[in-house]
């Protein structure tokens, strides 16, 4: 476990290096930052289940947005075979010191035993935007 934590952590570190030497390359580092945010997708059974789930993280201050978007297919393994279900998927944008309260939060209001709940970092974005997060998140 502590392997895997150094590994994921170097690899992280490695991403964040790379993306900076792309953007000093390229000329973009005066319209982006780097910086703490995550983009988190969540996948829900029903349409209402993903409004109250989006409505209740940004009015509890835990996401600045979250887009909902419908007409998704799910394959996956469950209880041992392979299932499948239409879904609606949540994309999340806020803050990664607030990851873990979101998942608890999460947790509370979804109806899934084992919902999907996962973080990829934000390497960097526009400025503005990412005050705006800023601005909008616990």
């Amino acid at each position: 476990m502590v392997m895997l934590v150094c590994y994921r952590d170097v690899f992280y570190n490695l991403i964040i290096l790379l993306s900076i030497t792309m953007y000093e390359v390229y000329g973009m580092v005066d319209d982006m930052v780097l910086g703490g945010w995550v983009v988190v997708f969540i996948t829900t059974p029903t349409k209402e289940e993903a409004e109250n789930i989006a409505r209740k993280l940004v009015e509890e201050k835990l996401a600045a947005c979250v887009n909902i978007i419908g007409g998704i297919k799910s394959l996956f393994w469950w209880e041992g075979k392979v299932d499948e279900a239409n879904e609606f998927l949540l994309v999340i944008k806020t803050r990664s010191s607030v990851f873990k309260e979101l998942v608890k939060r999460v947790k509370e209001l979804h109806s899934y035993s084992v919902p999907e709940i996962i973080a990829l970092p934000i390497i960097a974005g526009s400025t503005s935007y990412l005050k705006w997060l800023e601005d909008y998140v616990k």
